[in-house]
């Protein structure tokens, strides 16, 4: 079998960033480079499978035994977050990691501190695949990606292991909020899924934020400064103003657990006109829609005291799948019990963030998420140990096997 490692370094090397400024599907055509290598991965392992004209790659593994056992999925999304260059990834091992701090970058001081992220030390004497520290790694979630051909490379190569139907998709766009937007869970086939993208290893979630994404637009008044009193409306200063009358203490920084924030993303201004882009997110519905309800009356406020110079575009991204997981929580227990398997300690928490399976889970695939290993997601201080992706294989086999034994 190919190794997990020559796979990851491989889909890495592919460049696949999505961009939510784009309206075609996918956002971004350098996804299809990756999609279509992984359909012909597939076919070649003897899976049938197909690209679609929306990018969703689906793959069908035949069940193998005469039991009645439902089709179980498993995705990854294979686009990686346009918030840091995944371009030319050019990947580092750490072989028998010390427990110390490791040096991305001499050159520029690019450094993975054990004071800034002590969870590294649990890693010790593990191979820990880190970036250059010129770009993020791709672990979110081409980790996922690997895995899930490991898994599926094994059942090809062992027909002695027994499962059910396997259904397997790859999706692009998930960075963007968009990675299920037009799949087809009819024609996916399968009765229950997981995603797996998830972050360190042992993570299980089934509960993530509800998604808002808010863009402002500032109009201002540009006036020679000399000759501006009582004339010149700075956009730039009414942007202040109005981050500054959101809630200190619900921004990401200090925010943790269930807790949720307004997350400014992007700010580009001029005195004539400025442009802002926040995401809006809370586990718990009723704070969510008080979080939108707050950011819409903050903007009523500033146009009332400058005269309709804000607008503001208010999307819906997704909601807290938990609702639709619980009436099928053995799905759950059933990954809880994989894990465990795998000789790893479950970590049942909430996602902050979110994932295909959020939406999958409204559309009728109950959909919980599983780690897939990786840590400091979206960033140049990416890294991902080689043995959580070894063990998040494993549990994706230990799943298919306890759907084959209970049914």
């Amino acid at each position: 079998m190919e190794k997990i490692l020559d796979r990851f370094l491989r889909y890495v090397s592919v460049e696949t960033t999505s961009d939510e400024n784009s309206e075609t599907q996918p956002s971004t055509s350098i996804q299809l480079n990756l999609l279509k290598m992984l359909r012909d991965e597939l076919i070649g392992l003897g899976i049938k499978a197909e690209l679609d004209e929306y990018g969703y790659v689906m793959g069908t593994i035949p069940s193998n035994t005469d039991k009645p056992i439902p089709p179980v999925g498993f995705i990854a999304h294979v686009d990686t977050s346009p918030d840091a260059s995944g371009a030319n990834i050019k990947p580092q091992l750490v072989m028998n990691y010390d427990g110390g701090d490791i040096v991305l970058n001499e050159e520029k001081n690019i450094v993975l501190r054990v004071s800034e992220f002590p969870e590294m030390q649990q890693y010790k004497g593990w191979t820990m695949i880190t970036t250059d520290g010129t770009t993020l790694l791709g672990a979110d979630d081409k980790a996922g990606v690997a895995e899930i051909m490991y898994a599926a490379q094994y059942m090809m190569e062992h027909p002695e292991f027994k499962h059910g139907e396997i259904k397997i998709g790859f999706t692009p766009d998930e960075e963007i909020g968009r990675g299920v937007a037009k799949f087809d869970v009819k024609k996916f086939g399968a009765k229950y899924a997981y995603t797996m993208d998830g972050g360190e290893i042992g993570e299980l979630e089934y509960e993530n934020f509800n998604a808002a994404a808010a863009k402002i637009h500032v109009q201002g008044s540009n006036i020679h400064p000399g000759y501006g009193k009582d004339k010149m409306v700075n956009s730039m200063l009414i942007a202040m103003e109005l981050d500054g009358m959101l809630p200190v203490e619900q921004r990401p920084r200090y925010t943790s657990g269930y807790e949720g924030f307004f997350h400014l993303t992007e700010i580009n201004g001029t005195v004539e006109e400025t442009r802002m882009s926040y995401i809006i997110r809370d586990h718990d519905r009723a704070k969510f829609e008080e979080k939108k309800a707050l950011i819409t009356s903050v903007v009523e406020f500033l146009n009332k005291k400058y005269g309709d110079v804000v607008t503001l575009e208010l999307k819906h991204q997704y909601y807290n799948m938990r609702q639709e997981v619980e009436p099928h929580f053995f799905i759950v227990e059933r990954a809880i019990k994989a894990i465990e398997m795998a000789g790893v300690k479950p970590k049942v928490q909430p996602i902050r963030g979110g994932t295909d399976g959020a939406n999958l889970s409204f559309m009728g695939l109950p959909c919980p998420n599983i780690f897939a290993g990786g840590h400091n997601f979206h960033g140049k201080l990416e890294y991902v140990p080689l043995e959580s992706m070894e063990k998040a294989a494993e549990v994706i086999l230990n799943i298919i096997r306890l759907f084959q034994e209970e049914g």
